[in-house]
């Protein structure tokens, strides 16, 4: 069996060389010739996959990439992991997922056994058995379940995880038939440990929308009682810590300067949204949505306090943050926090610098296009972190290389948003 791949990012990319390394041809296909040209060379631009894999499996011949899908018609399943992002009126764009479909549907068409669609991307129920299906049946000319087979099988990369991997992390999956889910089944199989069957895939498609607002609910309690903790005069992380002891009816989840990655911040409003259509109204799950929106603002407010205690208005200052990546330890920056700081923190007149030992340079990006360009601060390699010159120093991101500098003698405020630095300033607060 041969497969193709479209979408060669975080989860593309990991999940293309899982199923090379399991001996499963890969062809993956993308419409950045950047990647492609990279990819063919052995050469990976995520820092999380190491290009000696990468290479490895360009070696083996079990993986090559492309931006030619006329070569969908090679293969037996085609694997579709694109982005599904919001609008700006913050609805769903599965424009990607859509325009996928009609690249590939035209070379469905076959003598052989019927080709099997995958979706991976996260989406709203109904997704993948009504607007793909229509766009891969109007393309080919073929009937789903008979022409070709159609799934869902939602993906659930970490990107930086080492206690997890795509190999080891169960797979749900739900077919539009009995018979496309058979044959997600053996697919899948080949690469991955374990396999979760579900009966349909608007169930599939609802079990990755239940993962990730679950997630995102729980952190919205804690931004919340962070707030109302510290206007008490307690620690919420000391809290956290405390309850955390508890070994049933109990799971830590800690705050944070706001929501990032390409799942939690968006996921929710895929369903909010869909939900309307049968006249359903999650307040929930908005209400979780709206407290975790908030957080930079309070980040920025509790920067003017500490500001405002050394005599300085947040015009005119020179602010560093520390981190750009939305996670600890990755280069992954989609939907990060820190580019809504820089935004808040200029719109007042401050100027910002960034750090981030992962993002050398921000790439250009959809929502923070401005940003383009700008490099990270170079500031040393010592234990001492060579900080001169700024008003204030923003912590947004807690990489493990923060916590192992020493900060006591930074001479400015120093915010920490993660509760996350142990050698402190005499000026420290948190946020």
């Amino acid at each position: 069996m041969k497969i193709a791949i479209i979408g060669l990012g975080y989860v593309g990319l990991p999940l293309g060389l899982r199923f090379a390394e399991a001996g499963v041809p890969v062809l993956g296909l993308d419409i950045d010739p950047v990647k492609v040209e990279m990819l063919n060379k052995g050469r990976s631009y995520i820092k999380t996959i190491e290009s000696d894999r990468v290479r490895s499996a360009c070696d083996s011949g079990n993986f090559e990439a492309s931006s030619e899908f006329s070569r969908v018609s090679e293969v037996e399943a085609v694997l579709i992991c694109v982005p599904t992002p919001l609008s700006k009126y913050r609805e769903p764009d599965i424009s990607y997922v859509l325009d996928s479909g009609r690249k590939i549907a035209p070379y469905l068409v076959t003598d052989d056994r019927p080709k099997l669609v995958v979706l991976e991307s996260t989406t709203y129920p109904g997704t993948t058995d009504t607007d793909l299906r229509e766009v891969l049946e109007q393309g080919s000319g073929l009937k789903a379940g008979e022409g070709f087979h159609l799934a869902f099988s939602p993906e659930r990369e970490d990107p930086g995880r080492k206690d997890h991997s795509v190999r080891t992390i169960p797979k749900v999956m739900g077919g539009y038939t009995e018979a496309c889910l058979k044959r997600c089944v053996e697919l899948y199989s080949k690469a991955i440990d374990a396999v979760h069957p579900v009966t349909s895939c608007r169930l599939a498609e609802a079990t990755k929308l239940t993962e990730n607002i679950f997630r995102a609910v729980n952190i919205a309690l804690v931004n919340e009682l962070k707030v109302v903790y510290h206007e008490m005069g307690i620690d919420v992380w000391d809290v956290i810590d405390a309850a955390a002891t508890k070994p049933f009816g109990y799971m830590p989840f800690y705050p944070g300067p706001g929501l990032g990655g390409h799942c939690i911040p968006i996921d929710p409003f895929y369903l909010t949204w869909k939900a309307r259509e049968y006249g359903q109204h999650t307040r929930f799950i908005e209400l979780a949505g709206e407290i975790n929106t908030r957080m930079p603002e309070y980040v920025i407010n509790r920067v003017m306090e500490a500001l405002n205690n050394e005599g300085k208005a947040l015009k005119g200052s020179k602010v560093l943050i520390l981190g750009l990546a939305y996670k600890p330890n990755v280069d992954d920056d989609r939907e990060s926090p820190s580019y809504v700081l820089m935004e808040l923190l200029e719109e007042r007149g401050a100027s910002v610098d960034y750090h981030d030992p992962f993002v050398p340079e921000i790439k250009l990006t959809r929502e923070h296009a401005q940003f383009a360009g700008r490099k990270s601060l170079d500031i040393g390699e010592g234990p001492e972190p060579a900080i001169i010159g700024y008003d204030l120093v923003l912590l947004a991101t807690n990489h493990a290389a923060y916590k192992e500098l020493d900060f006591s003698t930074l001479n400015c405020p120093l915010v920490d948003t993660r509760n996350w630095i142990v050698r402190r300033p005499a000026r420290y607060y948190k946020a």
